[in-house]
């Protein structure tokens, strides 16, 4: 048996946990430096505020409407999150971090009249209790079907407590007839306009189709998501892996014409990305620079341009991949035009174990320990207090947060104060 359980309204819920007068009101959470929307409570929905939605362009309406805006609070989110899964992690011997806000379990060696129904409220009941968020859990055989029965909790929540259980054939068709084709877990854009011109509109519809026709038109994966639907476990529990490619971008709170600003961004993005690597102990054998202008500003030059640079060992050494950042900005900078974001990806990442060595140039011996030093430093008396010169070291990254709420669980200073 597997269960998704699903963070409900996650990063609302969040500024809820400290602020309960927040309860039942409009919420939107804007993402970096304040742009659109990335996040709404229920009643936000309602009033007609869409997901992306330009915060410049809605202004006026979350003023009208008394609607509660926040900047993105991630250290408070992802502090959390951690909260959750880790409550989550007493109920079931495997589980796989699906995101932010979702999981999944997978529940073994229960006996045959297990109660999963009360199983699953007492999860729901430990979780909210344990951390003030509320969340919907859908249990059924198969990570589709968990899926589509946490569709249900949370669409039918007055009715099913939160917790759906597809435990029956009967249960399963029901489910599947309710769900539309484009909602199926799986099942992208294209292949759902697709399905719906063959007159295929529910997921129903889908797990009826003949085997070698649903293989010939979604390949393999479509085959295992069909018998996944029809109750048939395909997916297994995804474990972490390291990422394939790492990057750090940012856009600017203003334009910048400058050459040494961007450099210094461009150097401070490739530490960040070395970080990284070192923290899954991997390496990178090519790096990305990039830049462009702001698209939206119609009446100023455009702009865009990204290079790749082939490194010669694979490294995470901050000092190697700044060096190269810097190199390849000079390539793709160009004078005149106002830039509104740049960024660094490192690519052909490689278990740091492993090396091809270079018969001429190699990885400086003396950075590992150097790079070993600095992260423990950081690590122990904060982030980003040791620096290398290329960056400033008397300026921190910091975005548009003008709607920031504190930090409640990572920052000593910014704790809730009881006045008893």
């Amino acid at each position: 048996m597997f269960a998704l359980v699903d963070c409900n309204n996650f990063y609302a819920s969040c500024e809820r946990v400290f602020q309960p007068q927040l309860k039942n009101k409009p919420i939107v959470v804007l993402s970096n430096n304040d742009g659109c929307v990335i996040a709404r409570s229920n009643e936000a929905k309602k009033l007609g505020v869409p997901m992306g939605a330009p915060a410049f362009e809605y202004k006026e309406l979350f003023d009208k409407q008394g609607i509660h805006v926040f900047s993105s609070n991630y250290a408070l989110y992802g502090d959390m999150s951690n909260r959750v899964m880790t409550l989550l992690q007493e109920f079931a011997p495997e589980i796989e971090v699906y995101s932010i806000d979702e999981a999944f379990l997978r529940f073994e060696g229960m006996l045959p009249n297990f109660d999963f129904q009360d199983y699953g409220n007492i999860i729901r009941k430990v979780v909210t209790k344990g951390t003030g968020i509320p969340i919907s859990i859908g249990m059924a055989p198969t990570k589709a079907l968990s899926k589509v029965a946490n569709k249900i909790a949370k669409k039918f929540a007055e009715k099913t407590g939160g917790m759906y259980l597809i435990d029956t054939e009967e249960k399963r068709i029901k489910a599947l007839r309710w769900t539309k084709v484009e909602d199926v877990w799986g099942i992208g854009y294209r292949h759902a306009k697709r399905l719906q011109a063959l007159s295929i509109y529910t997921a129903y519809d889908f797990t009826q189709q003949p085997e070698d026709w649903v293989r010939k038109q979604m390949s393999v994966v479509g085959l295992r998501l069909q018998n996944e639907l029809k109750g048939i476990p395909c997916l297994e529990m995804d474990t972490v892996q390291p990422k394939k490619n790492i990057a750090t971008t940012r856009s600017f709170d203003f334009n910048q014409t400058e050459f040494y600003y961007l450099r210094e961004r461009v150097a401070t993005f490739a530490v960040t990305c070395a970080e990284k690597l070192r923290a899954q102990k991997s390496c990178c054998n090519a790096i990305m620079i990039f830049v462009h202008t702001n698209g939206h500003r119609k009446d100023l030059p455009q702009y865009s341009r990204n290079v790749v640079l082939p490194l010669p060992y694979p490294t995470n050494s901050s000092i190697t991949l700044t060096q190269f950042a810097a190199k390849g900005l000079e390539m793709i900078f160009k004078q005149g035009y106002a830039y509104k974001k740049a960024g660094v990806i490192v690519m052909d990442i490689t278990p740091e174990t492993v090396q091809q060595i270079n018969l001429f140039e190699n990885n400086p011996i003396k950075h590992r320990p150097l790079m070993e030093t600095i992260d423990r430093i950081n690590k122990s008396i904060g982030v980003k207090k040791v620096k290398l010169a290329s960056q400033d070291v008397g300026r921190t990254w910091k975005m548009r947060q003008e709607k920031l709420s504190p930090r409640y669980t990572t920052q000593i200073n910014e704790i809730i104060k009881v006045k008893a």
